[in-house]
This record gives C-alpha cells, structure tokens and sequence, in this order.
C-alpha cells in the first residue's frame, strides 16, 4: 500500500484533494467549453500533447529497432530528432513554467500554492531522468548503425524511456489539474 503523504512524483497516483479544490468547481471535461478557456490554455494542453506522443514515438521506434523492422540508421536520426526535441523542448517548457507561469498562478489562490511547490520538485526529478535518457540516447547514436549489440543500445533507449513515462504522465496530469483550473477561474494579467 502506497503512503498517501508522500508526494514524491514516483509514490503519488495523484495531488491531495485539498489542492484539487479549483478542479472541483472546473472539471476537465468542461474545459474547453468554459468561457475562459484560452489560446494560451489550448496552446499549454497542446505542448503536454506534443511531449505524451514523442514519447509514443520514441517507445515505438526503439521496439522497432529491436524488432529489426527500421534500419539502425534509420533508428538513430529518428531518435536525434525526437529525442532532441524531447528533451529541449521539456527542459524549455519547465524553465518557462518556474520562472514566470508558476509564480503568477501560486499567488491566485492561497489554497493550492503547495501544489506549485510540488510541480517544481517533479521538474528537478524529471530533469534527472531526462539527464539519464539523454546519455543512453546520446550512447545509441555514437554507435555505429553496423556495431554488434545495436538493438541492445536500443533497449537501453526504450528502457529508459518506459522509465520515464509514467513520471512525465503523471506530472502532466497533476500540473493541468492546477494550471487549467487557476487559469480559467482568475485569468490573470499577463496570462490571458
């Protein structure tokens, strides 16, 4: 049985309710249906999108390497431009959200400033598991497409990344069902 204080990003299925208390009064299925629903909301979900499939990709093509159903050369400038962007992008996405977003919404309502808190201790922690990802995938592409023991260097990259998956998931689940809801009840300055 999991703890239900710990919090840590790896133990938690989800925020304590008391932080939840704006998602009860904005549910995520009428989002996009609230008057206030933004194109910075829209555009915020749409990244979340973008990291969840590039996940997907990168999952799908290392089993295809391993499969032996895409060439090795093939593998590797996929996984050099999603696995790039993955990891760029993320990092940017993180640095943006605790440098201005997240102060600006923790200071909206007094009664989920904790969660912001939290979302900023899973940035560090995902941030050590896209280190991690990034020397097995940075290992995959030195090697070469005709090197023994490629499709194991695949593994290691799928490996990697079923790892942080659920981590990454589970953020984003947790950081939309503060974010969105902070947004639509207050809209405030600077972020419309």
């Amino acid at each position: 049985m999991t703890d239900p204080t710990d919090l840590s990003l790896a133990a938690r299925t989800a925020l304590p309710d008391p932080l939840r208390v704006l998602l009860a009064e904005y549910p995520r299925e009428a989002w996009q249906a609230d008057p206030g629903f933004s194109e910075l909301i829209r555009f915020w979900l749409d990244r979340h999108l973008m990291f969840r499939r590039l996940i997907d990709q990168m999952q799908t093509d290392a089993q295809a390497a391993i499969d032996g159903n895409i060439s090795a050369l093939d593998y590797q400038r996929r996984l050099a431009r999603f696995g790039g962007m993955f990891v760029n992008d993320l990092h940017m996405h993180h640095q943006i959200e605790d440098t201005h977003y997240f102060p600006v919404l923790q200071a909206q309502d007094s009664r989920i400033a904790q969660g912001f808190a939290i979302l900023d201790t899973d940035h560090h922690q995902i941030d050590a598991g896209l280190h991690s990802f990034a020397d097995t995938a940075n290992a995959a592409l030195r090697m070469p497409p005709e090197a023994p023991g490629f499709s194991d260097a695949a593994a290691n990259v799928l490996n990697g990344v079923d790892t942080l998956a659920p981590l990454l998931n589970r953020h984003l689940i947790d950081e939309e069902e503060l974010v969105v809801p902070v947004l639509l009840k207050f809209t405030p300055p600077g972020l419309a």
